[in-house]
């Protein structure tokens, strides 16, 4: 996990900036609804210093997901020699995720390809300003081993697979999802990985625009792209949806679903004001229906262990939002 992309942006931003930026980690069975996800994250206002949040989801496989979340000020926020980030004594490396927060903890290796997968499809879209979030996948399909705890509640994690990301910006889109699943029964080795959102230029909402990737036997099909714009297809809920989503010689129609009680909610601030709530779930099931063609149609299951996430502005109406302001 080396390059610019990988490098956060965060120790160089101007006094006037707004800016936010994550870290993050997903990792679950792939078999039983079991798994955690971890955030460290910046949220810098304008004129103002940053600050530094940490954030733990662990779900058990029985009961509601255990949630924490803590923030601290500029000085406690860095990233040292080797480090992606470090928040107060937590720290991110490109191998290794250990820290903790009051009621939980987590110290989990992890390691892959070690090449990270941009979502979006050539460089300079990451130097333009449009889209004001930019996103790529650290690692898009990683091995995990140790162990993440919230309250009194331990899962032991060996040989899992899960990812990191990393996504930085002035502002989140007006509507998103992200979509993520490995080890799929049928093709163990297979991963996918999609971020699908939609931004405001002006007065003016686009349409869905979908940025992710398939590895399938031993090939990457890119997905999505203003060129794919008229064929996406995306039918969002807090704890759910339908996609369609085109690439070059492929097609993927899949459905995610996450149950109401396997979902956190979280509130996400802009750096300029406002806020989203976001539902997030890593336990989901999820299954493609891969339509590429110089194979034959092949559908492909997730039991459980699929990520899923969908931010709006409105509030949902069947997921609690978590107690957490995000400053």
């Amino acid at each position: 996990m080396t390059g610019d992309l990988s490098s956060g942006r965060f120790g160089a931003l101007s006094t006037k900036a707004g800016h936010y930026e994550s870290f993050y980690l997903k990792v679950a069975d792939p078999l039983s609804p079991r798994g955690a996800w971890i955030r460290y994250t910046v949220l810098k206002r304008p004129d103002r210093l940053p600050s530094g949040s940490l954030w733990c989801t662990l779900w058990t496989g029985s009961g509601p997901p255990r949630a924490r979340k803590t923030t601290l000020q500029s000085r406690e926020l860095l990233a040292g020699p080797g480090e992606l980030v470090s928040i107060g004594a937590s720290r991110l490396t490109p191998t290794r995720a250990a820290g903790s927060i009051d009621g939980a903890s987590w110290d989990l290796e992890f390691g892959g390809a070690g090449v990270p997968f941009p979502y979006l499809p050539r460089g300079w879209m990451y130097r333009a300003r449009v889209p004001r979030t930019k996103a790529v996948s650290l690692e898009p399909h990683a091995a995990f081993r140790g162990r993440v705890t919230v309250g009194e509640e331990t899962i032991e994690v060996d040989g899992w697979p899960g990812m990191a990301g990393h996504n930085w910006g002035t502002e989140h889109a007006e509507r998103w999802v992200w979509l993520h699943g490995a080890r799929f029964v049928e093709a163990p080795d297979t991963w996918f990985d999609a971020t699908i959102g939609r931004i405001k230029l002006g007065a003016v909402i686009v349409p869905w625009i979908a940025n992710g990737g398939l590895w399938l036997d031993g090939r990457m099909y890119r997905l999505g792209g203003p060129i794919a714009l008229r064929s996406t297809s995306v039918d969002p809920q807090p704890t759910g949806c339908h996609f369609t989503l085109p690439g070059r010689d492929i097609v993927i129609d899949g459905e995610v679903s996450a149950p109401d009680d396997a979902t956190v909610g979280w509130r996400y601030s802009d750096p300029t004001g406002g806020e989203h709530f976001v539902c997030n779930c890593s336990v989901a099931s999820m299954a493609l229906t891969v339509r590429a063609h110089d194979q034959k149609r092949r559908v492909l299951h997730l039991p459980a262990g699929a990520a899923y996430e969908y931010g709006a502005r409105e509030p949902p109406q069947a997921v609690a939002i978590q107690p957490f302001t995000d400053p």
